[in-house]
């Protein structure tokens, strides 16, 4: 087992990659609880691939949510998750765009849930029967998100900026697609996507590694060699689809986001992850002239969120806020970013909001759950959640203002807006 210690943390983590190409993580930290999350890379957009050998395959869009709620029945008639609430423990899984992921955290029985949690990941049991009840849950499920404004925010901004590019899809899929989708099309998406190699186990918490390493090594059932799986995606141009989209909902306050297209998502991923943080602080924090200025003037009462999203496929910048008085705030916004794109950030913001986005950053390590659920989704996209550190160390102030002009380009920004329905 490899170790590695990260001096910025005061923590020591521990790699091995097991026989079958299964690669695990342990973090062992100071706390009563474990924590557990099994990661496959696989999600919303890899519905169309090519196994070796095989014909190409298209699946339903949905299909990987769908997996992932099937994976908990078992053949002895159990559910997993409800075993697994049964002996105190805590456990879920979730859907994204690139990623599925199964978790659950303990204080006691960790070993019984264990034995549960590694059974049911490795051994699918899907029939008709066990299909066809899940599609009325799962219907409901589309139809309830379809209610959440900051869904349909979301969504409708994607299909604003993207023409083609997967990211559009609804994670869950629509009422309609679900429908088309069997226990052999699972079968087909599990064989190909749910293999050693393509999934990571990160375990936080209270753990002795080498005790525990071993007993994850005994739980293992999947084996290689595997066939080469090739994920087929569409050609995405380079422009956007539409400038504004909106919605009416039954709502008491208007949502926006602001998107910006990066068409260049595949360089220097991570550094922009972290100069977006950076900027976002400087011109929309709570210390910045543009905020105060809002929150004097009654338009604004809580901080716009700003993140920036990227993965293999894709990558894109929002601004996210809530306001009565939308087209204002969203000229506010606008206008702030063009002043620092002229302007530059200054050395006095850049030092201050680094320091603090760092601060948070280290924080985040505290917390067993969010360190793993980051190292998973880290590895989804083809990164290391450790190299944060790096990119921290080096990141200057010529590197911030490089990306503020790069990124936030009005020819390739959309806006989404979900309205009250009194604004008609």
């Amino acid at each position: 087992m490899q170790e590695k210690y990260y001096s910025k943390i005061k923590e020591k983590v521990y790699y091995e990659t097991l026989d079958n190409g299964l690669k695990v993580v342990i973090m062992p930290m100071r706390t009563r609880k474990k924590f557990i999350i099994w990661g496959a890379c696989v999600g919303s957009i890899d519905n169309k691939f090519k196994v070796e050998g095989e014909e190409e395959t298209i699946l339903p869009d949905g299909i990987a949510h769908y997996l992932e709620h099937k994976l908990f029945e078992q053949e002895n008639g159990r559910n997993s998750l409800d075993v697994l609430t049964s002996i105190g423990v805590e456990a879920n899984a979730f859907t994204s765009n690139n990623h599925t992921a199964y978790l659950f955290e303990a204080t006691e029985n960790f070993d019984e849930a264990l034995d549960e949690f590694m059974d049911y990941v490795q051994n699918p049991y899907f029939t008709d029967e066990n299909v066809e009840k899940e599609r009325g849950i799962i219907s409901q499920e589309i139809m309830m998100y379809d209610d959440y404004p900051e869904w349909a925010v979301y969504i409708n901004l994607m299909k604003a900026l993207y023409f083609n590019n997967e990211i559009n899809i609804d994670e869950a899929g629509t009422v309609e697609t679900i429908k088309e989708i069997d226990k052999d099309k699972l079968y087909k998406l599990y064989n190909a996507f749910y293999t050693p190699s393509n999934m990571i186990l990160v375990l936080t918490g209270d753990f002795v590694p080498s005790e525990v390493i071993e007993k994850i090594k005994a739980r293992i059932v999947k084996k290689g060699p595997e066939k080469r799986v090739d994920r087929i995606y569409n050609e995405e141009p380079t422009g956007i689809v539409q400038e504004y989209v909106e919605k009416q909902m039954d709502i008491s306050m208007p949502v926006e986001i602001i998107g910006f297209k990066d068409n260049n998502y595949k360089e220097n991923m991570m550094e922009k992850d972290v100069a977006i943080d950076i900027i976002g602080s400087a011109i929309l924090g709570k210390s910045s002239k543009m905020y105060e200025k809002l929150y004097e003037e009654g338009k604004l009462k809580v901080v716009p969120g700003i993140t920036y999203e990227s993965a293999k496929t894709f990558g894109h910048t929002l601004i996210q806020f809530q306001a009565d008085d939308y087209k204002y705030v969203t000229e506010e916004i606008l206008k702030a970013f063009e002043e620092a794109k002229e302007k530059g950030i200054s050395e006095e913001d850049f030092e201050r909001c680094k320091r603090k986005i760092y601060g948070e950053y280290i924080r985040a390590f505290d917390d067993p759950d969010s360190v793993a659920s980051a190292i998973v989704s880290d590895y989804a996209k083809g990164t290391d959640t450790f190299e944060y550190f790096d990119i921290f160390d080096k990141i200057s102030l010529d590197d911030i203002n490089k990306i503020l002009k790069e990124i936030f380009r009005k020819d390739l920004m959309a806006i989404s807006v979900v309205k009250t329905k009194e604004e008609g």
